[in-house]
C-alpha cells in the first residue's frame, strides 16, 4: 500500500467526499444485488439525488467508451455492475461446473414465465394453463424469491393470485417488467380483472399436494 493510499485509509470520510465518483465506483463492485439511489445516497451523507444518479451515468459512459469487460446496468430500479453480455460464452466455460443447483427446471421456467406475461393470476388458472399440478414449482419459485403472493381474488373461495417479485427482476438483470420480451399472443390482464383482486401483504404458502415431475422429491422407502 503505497503512503498516498494509507493516507486515504485513515480519513475515509474525506476519501469519499474528495473522489465521489470512485467512491460509488467501489459500492458497485462490492454490492452483490443492485444499489439504490437512496442507499447510495445515505451512504454518502444524503448527497443529492442527482448528483448521485449523474455520476452513475458517467462511470456507466466510461465503460462503455473504453470497452471494458464491465457494464454498469439499471437493474429492478438499482444500479449494479455486470460483465458485459458480449463475454458470456467465456463466463459460461468458467462457470461450467458448480452452478447446477442455481438453475430452474423446465417446468419452473414454463411456471414463472407464465406468471411474469400473465400476473396477477390464481394457481388454478396456472395449472389450467400448464396442465399440470403446480404445486412443487410455486413453492420451489416462492423459497426463491422469484413470485409472491400479491392478493386474493374477489370471489367465492378468495383465492390468492401471485405475481413476480423485485427479485425476479435481478434474477433475469430487467429494469422493469416492461422489458420482458414481446408476446404477441399472450393477453394482459385487463382493468376489470385487476379491479377483482384485493391486494394483500407478502408472505409464504406451505407446499401442499402432488408436485410437478420436474420437481417431485424421490419417494421414500421403508
Amino acid at each position: 500500500m503505497t503512503m498516498e493510499e494509507n493516507a486515504l485509509m485513515q480519513n475515509p470520510e474525506q476519501t469519499a467526499g474528495a473522489n465521489t465518483k470512485a467512491a460509488i465506483e467501489a459500492m458497485l463492485f462490492a454490492s452483490d444485488k443492485p444499489l439504490m439511489l437512496d442507499q447510495i445516497r445515505r451512504v454518502l451523507d444524503n448527497l443529492d439525488a442527482g448528483m448521485v444518479r449523474s455520476t452513475v451515468e458517467s462511470l456507466r459512459q466510461e465503460y462503455e467508451e473504453s470497452n471494458r469487460g464491465i457494464r454498469i446496468y439499471e437493474v429492478a430500479g438499482g444500479f449494479q455492475m455486470i460483465a458485459n453480455p458480449i463475454f458470456a460464452i467465456f463466463l459460461k466455460k468458467l462457470f461450467k461446473t458448480g452452478r447446477s443447483a442455481d438453475r430452474l427446471s423446465k417446468s419452473a421456467m414454463e411456471t414463472l414465465a407464465i406468471i411474469a406475461y400473465k400476473q396477477p393470476l390464481s394457481k388454478l388458472e396456472i395449472e389450467s394453463l400448464r396442465q399440470v399440478n403446480v404445486d412443487g414449482v410455486m413453492s420451489t419459485l416462492e423459497e426463491r424469491n422469484l413470485i409472491r403472493v400479491t392478493g386474493r381474488k374477489k370471489t367465492p373461495g378468495r383465492p390468492k393470485v401471485y405475481g413476480t417479485t423485485r427479485r425476479f427482476l435481478e434474477y433475469f438483470g430487467l429494469k422493469s417488467l416492461e422489458d420482458l420480451p414481446k408476446l404477441e399472443n399472450v393477453r394482459m390482464p385487463t382493468a376489470q380483472q385487476l379491479e377483482e383482486i384485493e391486494p394483500v401483504e407478502e408472505h409464504a404458502l406451505p407446499q401442499q399436494g402432488r408436485q410437478d415431475n420436474d420437481d417431485q422429491p424421490p419417494a421414500q422407502t421403508n
